[in-house]
């Protein structure tokens, strides 16, 4: 129907017709009586003759008015108008709470949209702090490690491997908190805090892992 389509819109013709329907439920228009020229009307309302005759049309078909050529316009039934009211007024009704869910549907749609970017970032943030998640772990020196004769400096045992090399256990002894000029030696125990990975990249050293917890350091220069 015209003003199921347009209602949401509020377009004026359906405006007219409601105001008019009013008045005839209301009793200000009685029936049988003239109610104004199609002109009249849009002077009045200040609209088009064809705005009005869309208006008109809407309470024609509801048998709430008559259109008669050279009469006019004349008041047929004021319960018909009421009915009328009563469904816009129904309608009126389920058009704002279809738009009200609307509202809240767009809305869910951006919460939901912007839980699952927080979700993201979470298992995101959560993901590389498991990376960097620190442990002691203890590697010895291989025959033909790369790092054999050279100093923790000139390795970049750091940059190579995300470690730091807390203490050398060498020959029993442990070089604790060893200096940068350090030379590593074969079957050198490198104590060693660094995240899970460091194992992999130990091993492209030709370094082994040792397995079990790290030892207790003596502080022993």
């Amino acid at each position: 129907m015209p003003e199921v389509q347009h209602r949401n819109r509020s377009a004026r013709y359906i405006n007219i017709a409601v105001d008019i329907a009013t008045r005839i439920a209301r009793g200000e228009y009685r029936e049988g009586q003239r109610i104004f020229g199609r002109s009249s009307l849009a002077g009045r309302y200040n609209v088009s003759p064809e705005t009005i005759r869309r208006a008109l049309a809407i309470l024609e078909e509801r048998g709430i008015v008559k259109l008669q050529p050279g009469v006019g316009v004349t008041v047929q039934n004021h319960i018909a108008a009421g009915n009328y009211l009563a469904e816009y007024g129904q309608r009126q009704i389920l058009a704002d709470i279809q738009k009200r869910l609307h509202t809240y549907l767009e809305e869910r749609s951006r919460l939901d949209a912007e839980i699952a970017e927080l979700t993201n970032e979470l298992l995101d943030y959560t993901f590389k702090m498991a990376n960097r998640f620190q442990r002691i772990h203890e590697f010895r020196v291989e025959p033909g490690s790369p790092l054999i004769g050279k100093s923790l400096e000139d390795v970049r045992f750091r940059a190579r491997t995300g470690g730091t090399v807390l203490a050398i256990q060498r020959n029993g002894k442990e070089i604790v908190s060893p200096e940068a000029n350090t030379v590593i030696q074969l079957d050198d125990i490198l104590i060693v805090v660094a995240p899970q990975d460091a194992i992999k990249h130990a091993q492209e050293l030709n370094l082994t892992p040792l397995t079990g917890p790290a030892p207790n350091l003596n502080l022993e220069a």
